[in-house]
């Protein structure tokens, strides 16, 4: 069965860095959109990256566009998410999710109905 497993969250100052990482187990991830959501007390859960694993286009959240970036070893089929110069407003459960089937026909990889495997998710807490 598919899953994954996120890690790499903690506790950081404003202006500190964090390595997400995204571990796929039940299937070897070769041509698949894998993306980053969040979730933030009373707000909807956001796309804040995806990348095509197959192409290597990435795609970003304007909130993080020039902070993070999302990128993939696909030897140890791994997904990873550098978080730089974090803002107390990234706080947040931060997701890993997967797109396996025909990744082609996603119109848009920050859209949450188009993965359709998800991780439990870990916490990234940005203080002040």
């Amino acid at each position: 069965q598919v899953k994954l497993v996120e890690s790499g969250g903690g506790s950081v100052p404003a202006g500190g860095s964090l390595r997400l990482a995204c571990a796929p187990t039940g299937y070897h991830f070769r041509n698949e959109y894998m993306g980053w959501f969040r979730e933030a007390p009373g707000k909807a859960r956001e796309g804040v990256a995806a990348i095509w694993r197959g192409r290597g286009t990435t795609h970003y959240a304007d909130s993080v566009k020039g902070r993070f970036v999302i990128s993939e070893d696909n030897a140890k089929n791994i997904v990873y998410l550098q978080m730089n110069r974090l803002e107390s407003e990234d706080t947040a459960m931060y997701f890993c999710a997967a797109r396996i089937l025909r990744p082609e026909t996603v119109a848009d990889p920050l859209i949450r109905y188009e993965y359709g495997h998800w991780g439990q998710g870990t916490q990234v807490t940005v203080s002040s």
